[in-house]
């Protein structure tokens, strides 16, 4: 890893929390989007003048598909999965497996807050606050052993707190993975919150992953088991449909879904008619990332 990136704001130099809940207000605060750009990576900042959507946005638009496949399911129902206590078991390729718990955890980390773009496969954007730490800590708190290649993840699986468990949408639990080296990013985030605040269930709570310069569905949500491997490990949706979900599942507008594009995309909160934009390779962080993939053909590792 070349480099660590670091950010020495707080929520408090970012427009008030009291701002961002009131559309009218973050429709009006410029200042907001100068702001989201200086917590961002030069990469993404360059793309454009990025103001976080709101509160609502990203709350009430949601893939949780543990508490259904309509966008307004986790809303609705995600008040039924019991966040506290929590723990989350490492093992695997580590020398200290076992299992450990959220408030412990946190209690070793530095929380911050980074403002990243986040992108569904179905061609929409938003732009989030998320309050987390970087995965690599944790990783390196668990101690990486030296033939961990891979990195796998697992949300928890509670049917009777998790309506949407009780049908075969995916092959549940759900689970993802990344590249150790991928993992090891500083971008890429263990989120606990946004704006300033515990994350909200419908967002994954009480802890999920943020890799943004991947599509929304790799950033798996409510992480309950941390697996260090030597193998590349399944993930859902690849099980699922392997020829529309590749592992990697990095922002690559040139190569389509097999049935959409991915080369334009809409800013979710502008409505129906809101203006397409082009959409950046890697999801605006190239500069950043694109030397983890040198020498790999992206059309056919997608």
């Amino acid at each position: 890893m070349a480099y660590r990136w670091t950010n020495d704001l707080t929520h408090d130099d970012v427009t008030p929390k009291a701002t961002f809940l009131n559309r009218r207000q973050i429709i009006a605060g410029l200042a907001a989007g100068s702001v989201a750009g200086s917590l961002l990576p030069q990469g993404a900042a360059a793309q454009e003048g990025l103001t976080p959507n709101s509160f609502d946005d990203i709350t009430n638009y949601c893939n949780f598909y543990e508490f259904g496949t309509r966008k307004e399911d986790p809303a609705r129902h995600a008040h039924m999965l019991t966040t506290a206590p929590w723990s989350i078991q490492i093992d695997g390729l580590v020398d200290n497996p076992g299992a450990y718990s959220l408030a412990d955890i946190k209690s070793k980390m530095t929380i911050e807050e980074r403002i990243y773009r986040f992108r569904c496969v179905e061609a929409w954007s938003m732009v989030v606050p998320w309050n987390g730490f970087e995965l690599a800590d944790l990783l390196t708190l668990a101690g990486v052993q030296s033939g961990a290649k891979y990195v796998a993840f697992e949300t928890v699986l509670r049917k009777d707190e998790m309506p949407g468990t009780r049908f075969p949408v995916l092959d549940w639990p759900y689970v993802e993975g990344l590249r150790l080296d991928e993992a090891m990013h500083p971008l890429t985030l263990m989120a606990t919150g946004l704006y300033g605040q515990d994350m909200p269930n419908q967002n994954g709570a009480p802890i999920r992953l943020v890799v943004p310069w991947k599509y929304g569905f790799k950033s798996i949500k409510s992480i309950v088991r941390i697996t260090l491997t030597d193998s590349e490990p399944p993930t859902s949706w690849n099980k699922a449909n392997g020829r529309e979900y590749g592992f990697y599942s990095n922002v690559n507008p040139t190569v389509d879904h097999p049935r959409w594009s991915q080369a334009t995309e809409r800013r979710l909160g502008g409505g129906l008619f809101a203006k397409r934009i082009a959409t950046p390779m890697f999801n605006g962080y190239e500069a950043e990332v694109a030397s983890l993939y040198t020498g790999m053909d992206l059309t056919k590792f997608y």
